[in-house]
């Protein structure tokens, strides 16, 4: 028994430690503090290509990793903001960015949303509109004394 928890404890401590491994820490350097708040700043707003939701910082992915770097480049080479973005944009699609521009190509990401929910809601309107001009039905005198009589066992069961 000693022997199988030793083991065990050995490979969780193991697995945590190959995890410790994967993790790249990317040192930058720059002559001044505008270029190195570009740099974050970029990062920040670009999207990984390869990750569904996060931007540059946060990926882990090989693809963000090269990214970054084409990015650090591009800040030390003195590149404005709008000359990543367009390199960016160019070689990987208006994907990278979480606003992309409004265009022919976007336009449904846009009006997509606010065209869906008033459509929605003209939708929830009409049927609520419909179900209030609709007059309740009226029971039948078959059926009020069915109820009745199901209404009178139920209280006579309970007693």
């Amino acid at each position: 028994m000693k022997y199988l928890l030793r083991s065990l404890m050995i490979s969780l401590l193991m697995s945590f430690s190959l995890s410790a491994i994967a993790v790249q820490i990317e040192f930058h350097t720059f002559e001044n503090e505008q270029r190195e708040k570009l740099y974050l700043d970029l990062i920040a707003e670009l999207r990984c290509v390869k990750c569904q939701n996060q931007n540059l910082a946060e990926s882990n992915a090989e693809l963000a990793t090269d990214m970054r770097e084409k990015t650090y480049e591009m800040v030390v080479e003195g590149k404005s903001r709008e000359d990543v973005v367009n390199y960016m944009t160019a070689r990987y699609g208006d994907f990278v960015l979480y606003k992309p521009p409004f265009k022919s190509k976007t336009i449904l990401l846009w009006v997509g949303p606010p065209l869906l929910l008033f459509l929605s809601l003209f939708m929830i309107l009409r049927i609520v509109r419909k179900q209030s001009k609709q007059a309740p039905k009226q029971l039948s005198d078959d059926e009020r004394d069915s109820v009745r009589s199901m209404l009178k066992s139920n209280s006579s069961s309970e007693k």
